[in-house]
């Protein structure tokens, strides 16, 4: 792109553009000179421009590659066991609670000799953008289903991925071999939901399986390695690498890591790399059996060793000539994202007009919650910050005010100190004996879990504990009106006339303390204080159900018999956690 196309993309005058460029270091001649996709990129961040890099493959040298198949489904319908079946091993019980909670990356070989590159996601609710950033990298989505389950809702929410992201689905109905297993039920309802299945007319391939007796695998072997051929899957070999970060966390002795899927080219050791907003020189590369590889080819899940920070799980790896060039690309997307950030909060911060205000003045206050999220890796920080934002209430609102990847430091209990917040560690180990007792000692609250299941329970009753909650007017005791007593012709110093109304409690307590309703008719005739309440000539503070007594409404001389007195009391009621079966939650308030 030359400078005067740059300047009319980005609708800046050439002199603006030329200006940018010379800060960067760049030397111009003339402003027909074409810029590299790098100083295009920075020109266009400078003058607040989003940059969307594409790669052309004319003249390049492009060869078949294996499918990226991205297994995805409801909560405990078998995805990771399948995949267990599949490359004959066990993760699904190494995983917490028997969930998977993490992105994971591996690639099968076929009894044909073709290689499959499988995605695993998890399934549960709060791991929505895992599942998202795994349709956006995958050719095909195996929709897992139990066949004694039927159709929940992230399947509905995995078929949603993969259509967005125009993805084609093959299904494999899991658990056939269980007694109450129904797969023509799951056809049925996969149909209702617009799915177009092959038996019925359509082109979406199903494929009975179970994972447990390994039974089907092969069919659904052969239903993938159709579909790849169908689509006829090329990238090109040569030229700089496009990869895609799938997962990031932090190794104690190695530093920050990237799993990553090559979408094109060839990833070497030892290039300079602009990941996100971070950079990086990588020092190393390694496939998912650990093994130190020297290039990565398209459609291979890698993990890279090497960058300065941790990227964002989502972010696309660019190869630039020098690390000069990587350094300002990383400065200056840096810059763009802080500036994005602040727009974003400026937005979300809600302007409310004079009405809104005077309503909120009867409404009751809502409470601030600072939360310090830690996790294992970058994906699981992102879902788990989500999911806690989607906890916020009318009464309560959760303000996470750091995420990161890692245990639980030093600086995080000083942080939580400073602003008396909670920490929250998913899949971290327990801090060591001096980091707990810091945090004992300064009063910091650390929550640690390693199923998201408990971590949401926990979190949700940390909220309804915390909550101011609401005051309702509720009724205690209502008594019927039975006789009317007077006291007249009393001394100056007694008062005035007096009516008592003589009662019977029908339901609950009636209490002095209380406020007292006069209905007659079911109409509100009278509300007020209880000025005297007796029972056999004694002074009470209360009579139960059944009783008689005497009472006086203060400022109250309209008794009637038959009329009934309400007793109401202000409670204060706190909000409820809620967990569905899907394993959605909220605060009901």
């Amino acid at each position: 792109m030359t400078i005067v196309e740059l300047a009319k993309r980005c609708g800046e005058s050439i002199a603006t553009v030329q200006h940018i460029i010379v800060n960067v270091g760049e030397k111009i001649d003339s402003e027909f000179d074409p810029l590299s996709i790098d100083i295009a990129e920075l020109v266009a961040m400078e003058i607040g421009v989003n940059v969307c890099r594409l790669h052309s493959d004319d003249g390049a040298h492009v060869l078949g590659r294996s499918p990226v198949v991205t297994v995805m489904g409801h909560v405990d319908h078998g995805k990771t066991s399948l995949l267990d079946a599949l490359r004959q091993t066990s993760l699904a019980a190494k995983e917490a609670g028997g969930i998977t909670q993490h992105l994971g990356a591996f690639v099968v070989g076929m009894q044909s000799g073709a290689s499959i590159t499988f995605l695993d996601t998890p399934g549960h609710a709060a791991f929505s953008a895992m599942r998202a950033r795994g349709a956006a990298v995958t050719d095909i989505v195996v929709l897992v289903v139990a066949a004694d389950d039927g159709v929940m809702p992230q399947t509905l929410e995995a078929m949603s991925h993969a259509k967005a992201g125009n993805v084609p689905i093959v299904v494999a109905i899991n658990k056939c071999d269980k007694p109450d297993a129904n797969p023509e039920r799951v056809k049925v309802q996969l149909a209702a939901e617009g799915l177009l299945l092959e038996e019925m007319g359509g082109d979406v391939q199903v494929v009975e399986v179970s994972a447990i007796n390994e039974v089907g695998l092969d069919k659904l072997e052969d239903a993938l390695l159709l579909q790849a051929e169908l689509m006829d899957l090329k990238a090109r070999v040569d030229g700089p690498a496009q990869a895609y970060v799938v997962e990031a966390r932090l190794d104690k002795g190695r530093g920050p890591l990237a799993t990553a899927i090559v979408k094109a080219g060839t990833l070497v050791c030892g290039q300079h790399v602009v990941v996100g907003a971070e950079w990086g020189r990588i020092r190393s590369i390694r496939d998912m059996a650990r093994k130190v590889i020297a290039e990565a080819r398209p459609a291979m899940p890698i993990e890279i060793e090497g960058l300065k920070g941790l990227p964002m799980a989502g972010d696309d790896i660019v190869v630039v000539e020098s690390e000069e060039r990587a350094r300002m690309l990383s400065e200056g997307r840096k810059k763009k994202f802080e500036k994005d950030r602040l727009t974003k909060l400026e937005e979300e911060r809600p302007k409310a007009s004079e009405e809104e205000e005077e309503e909120d003045e009867t409404k009751p206050e809502r409470v601030e919650v600072p939360l310090i999220v830690k996790a294992d890796v970058q994906g699981t920080v992102q879902a788990v910050t989500d999911a806690v934002k989607n906890l916020n209430s009318s009464q309560v609102f959760l303000k996470v005010i750091h995420a990161g990847v890692g245990p639980v430091s030093q600086s995080d209990i000083d942080m939580a100190q400073a602003c008396g917040a909670c920490i929250v560690g998913f899949n971290v180990r327990d801090p060591p004996s001096s980091i707990a007792l810091a945090a004992t000692q300064a009063k910091v609250k650390i929550k640690l879990h390693r199923v998201i299941y408990h971590l949401l329970e926990d979190i949700g009753n940390f909220i309804v504990e915390k909550a101011p909650g609401t005051l309702e007017t509720q009724v205690a005791g209502e008594a019927q009106v039975l006789n009317i007593f007077e006291l007249k012709g009393r001394s100056k110093s007694k008062g005035d006339d007096v009516k008592i109304a003589g009662c019977r409690v029908i339901d609950g307590r009636v209490t002095k303390s209380s406020t007292l309703r006069l209905l007659r008719s079911g109409e509100v005739v009278f509300e007020g204080s209880c000025a005297s309440l007796k029972r056999e000539k004694q002074d009470v503070e209360a009579v139960g159900k059944g009783n008689d007594c005497g009472l006086v409404i203060k400022d109250c001389f309209d008794f009637q018999v038959g009329d009934v007195i309400q007793c109401l009391v202000q409670v204060n009621r706190k909000p409820k956690f809620v967990s569905s079966e899907s394993g959605a939650v909220r605060i009901e308030c």
